[in-house]
């Protein structure tokens, strides 16, 4: 499990956000790309839990995020309970490519008994939509799922940065705005629009197993 990323400061407002989805859909290199604005081909899978900080801004208010990356293997499911506990925001997350990472969200929500499901951001988040040409789950089907509950929901690329600012700045962070705000304070009418400085990689030939 890694370090946190950044000093936590007791002052700053903290919300808990998770990472969900089966094995290789990408739940690390989204994680990366956010954290540091960086992809790798390499892929690692992650044991247990990888765990990371980062201070963001919405609408002038500074508030610490604390990102825990799950492993999708079979094997540490009985772990997300006790990892999703008091989470503020999930991120369920397939990859467009595999139909089963999309008809296995279900059982990552029923992992989810500890959670009032009421009070947590959901987004349905379809990664690698680099890859078009091997599409197995449309734009439709994903917006679908989210639309029947209530979830935001974004198509984007861990690999080009693609969608990244409308997940994240434009959708997430807005909704954060709106329902974690403190009783009383009116919202104002739009968040700061941090944009991502994100150059297209020339392309390298595919490896056989792409990052997790």
């Amino acid at each position: 499990m890694s370090a946190p990323s950044q000093t936590i400061n007791p002052e700053i407002p903290k919300y808990k956000l998770i990472f969900l989805g089966d094995q290789s859909v990408g739940k690390s290199c989204i994680l990366n790309r956010f954290m540091n604005d960086t992809f790798t081909e390499e892929y690692q899978a992650t044991i247990g839990l990888d765990f990371q900080s980062k201070n963001v801004q919405i609408d002038g208010q500074d508030i610490h995020l604390l990102l825990y990356d799950t492993a999708g293997q079979e094997k540490f499911r009985s772990l997300i309970p006790m990892y999703t506990r008091d989470a503020n925001i999930i991120l369920l997350v397939y990859d467009i490519s595999s139909k089963d990472s999309f008809d296995h969200l279900p059982e990552w929500l029923r992992d989810l008994s500890n959670v009032k499901l009421d009070e947590v951001i959901f987004a349905l988040v379809g990664n690698k939509n680099d890859l078009e040409d091997k599409r197995a789950v449309s734009t439709e089907e994903g917006l679908k799922f989210a639309e029947e509950n209530n979830y935001i929901f974004q198509e984007i690329s861990a690999k080009t940065g693609d969608g990244f600012s409308e997940l994240f700045y434009k959708k997430l962070f807005e909704k954060i705005r709106l329902t974690f705000r403190p009783a009383g304070q009116q919202p104002t009418p739009e968040i700061k629009d941090i944009k991502f400085n994100i150059e297209q990689e020339e392309k390298k030939p595919e490896k056989k197993r792409r990052c997790c």
